[in-house]
């Protein structure tokens, strides 16, 4: 029998365990998590008013579910928690699915000014990921902005927006609900460096933020007219003109003046984040135009735009794990096929899938193939791998070594706190949002 950990629980793990069983009938998988919920990003980084992509959460839970499946949370694979050597001597393989864990940064004056922040640490603060803060996200902001154009950019410029009655039937802790619900800001400028014809966002999430109450989204002609693919879109690819074609669209409607206001900038790179009172108060942006080789160059002239409130929404980049080589131009684990590489050979017993594989690219559904493939290779070393004697039950190891695993009972039991959670407050599921809540629903203890 070949026993295989996955360590991390988002898409790419999911279906990492989902490949290795489906091609194998005797293969064991032990998915590890350290946080005590599973599904990754799915749980802590869809927005929360997306129901439809949330509900791929129900296609997770299936693999999870599987009889030879098991679901391991509450474990940390490194540096406070089990040490990556521990974990190749329990078991024959292990799958590496952590992501990239952490936000590019602009690397401009100012970026560390309280009141700017990545736009990743405010999803985690209204999705109730445990590790988040209530660092006062919106205190006495009254404008925004969120610098990049891609599907991030666009979930948090919707959040901003967002109403009580929109975001009440959500899962979005109760903090973070009133928090929104209360807030004051009506300027959300939404900055791309680049042209319309290259922005990153998908046509759908673009549309939705025409859908908004009371909310006016404003498009300068002037900034498109300077992106030649905006202006003759015939041999722009389909996601893209139809990108154009919305954004027309609002440029071409006049405001309705209602009290809240999204505008979609272009050709804008930030420069600095200029202080007010030792906080951000604006951001100073400098005029960029089109080089001819699909990039933008300066242009020396700059824009200051008021802002108490800065994301920034310009990609993720991964992070070297303790006992794993690490290629910190790519920031992924060098691999072939999955096979982790060590000074250019395969090690045994070591693989990758995911972010980490690849790169920050693609959708959830990109992980599928990926997983396949690291899957594939893996199952092509198994005669070799299961030569190792390892723990007939490495959970139960851990436990004698100290650690506190949470089980897929004890995720249903968090389940369950939450549906009560949401009942007491008269919503529907209520995400519980600390780590002590969490743990002490995970053990059947009463919230």
């Amino acid at each position: 029998m070949l026993r295989v950990a996955v360590v991390g629980s988002g898409p790419s793990g999911c279906y990492t365990a989902q490949s290795l069983v489906q091609q194998d009938p005797e293969v064991r998988v032990d998915v590890l998590d350290r946080l005590p919920c599973p599904y990754g990003l799915v749980r802590y980084g869809v927005a929360p008013d997306h129901e439809k992509i949330k509900s791929l959460q129900n296609n997770l839970r299936t693999i999870l579910e599987h009889d030879r499946v098991r679901f391991v949370g509450g474990v940390q694979a490194g540096p406070g928690g089990v040490p990556v050597a521990r974990l190749r001597e329990l078991y024959h393989a292990v799958v590496y699915c952590v992501g990239a864990a952490t936000d590019r940064h602009l690397g401009i004056p100012g970026e560390d000014l309280p009141g700017s922040w990545s736009a990743t640490q405010f999803v985690s603060w209204y999705s109730a990921h445990p590790d988040a803060v209530d660092a006062g996200f919106l205190r006495d902001a009254r404008s925004a902005v969120v610098i990049g154009v891609g599907n991030v950019a666009v979930d948090v410029t919707r959040m901003l927006a967002r109403g009580l009655a929109e975001l009440s039937p959500t899962d979005m802790p109760q903090a973070a609900l009133t928090t929104l619900a209360a807030s004051r800001v009506t300027e959300i400028h939404m900055v791309g460096r680049r042209g319309p014809s290259q922005a990153r966002f998908t046509t759908k999430e673009l549309r939705e933020l025409g859908t908004l109450p009371e909310t006016d989204v404003i498009v300068d002609p002037a900034e498109l007219a300077l992106d030649p693919g905006y202006t003759d879109p015939s041999a722009l690819p389909a996601a893209q003109r139809r990108n154009v074609e919305v954004l027309r669209g609002w440029s071409e409607t006049p405001p309705s003046g209602a009290p809240r206001r999204i505008r979609l900038r272009f050709f804008l790179r930030p420069a600095a984040l200029l202080a007010e009172q030792g906080h951000v108060g604006a951001v100073r942006f400098e005029r960029t135009a089109p080089d001819g080789h699909g990039g933008v160059t300066g242009t020396g002239r700059f824009e200051d735009v008021e802002a108490q409130l800065v994301l920034r929404s310009v990609g993720y980049r991964g992070v070297p794990l303790e006992g794993l080589p690490f290629d910190p131009d790519s920031g992924t684990v060098p691999n072939l096929a999955g096979r982790v590489l060590r000074e250019g050979v395969v090690t045994p017993g070591e693989y990758v899938a995911g972010w980490i594989k690849r790169g920050p690219t693609g959708v959830i559904g990109s992980n599928r193939p990926c997983a396949k493939e690291t899957a594939t290779s893996l199952l092509e070393d198994a005669p070799v791998l299961t030569r190792k004697n390892v723990a007939e039950d490495p959970i139960t190891a851990l436990r004698a070594e100290g650690a506190d695993p949470v089980e897929w009972t004890g995720w249903q039991s968090i389940e369950q706190a939450e549906a009560l959670l949401g009942a007491s407050l008269g919503r529907n599921v209520v995400k519980l949002p600390d780590w002590q809540s969490l743990m002490t629903a995970a053990h059947g203890d009463v919230l």
